[in-house]
């Protein structure tokens, strides 16, 4: 799920090696937090959040084929 998140963020921002991110597990729940570039912030983001949006679905699709709950942070 990690590596998900990475090649969708480093496709979609201007520094794709300043995308970084990293795996969390806890009872049941696998939480990703994925650190871009300060100027890229808004492209992961997106108009009203719709990019993000659509990574936190499909980190859920994939979760839940594991069976797992799922959560995306994205931190500054």
């Amino acid at each position: 799920m990690k590596e998900l998140i990475t090649f969708i963020a480093a496709r979609l921002v201007d520094h794709p090696d300043a995308v970084n991110t990293s795996l969390r597990e806890e009872e049941g729940c696998v939480t990703v937090e994925l650190r871009v570039a300060r100027d890229d912030l808004g492209k992961v983001i997106g108009k009203q959040g719709r990019t993000a949006r659509a990574m936190r679905t499909v980190l859920a699709a994939a979760a839940a084929r594991e069976e797992k709950r799922s959560r995306l942070e994205i931190v500054e």
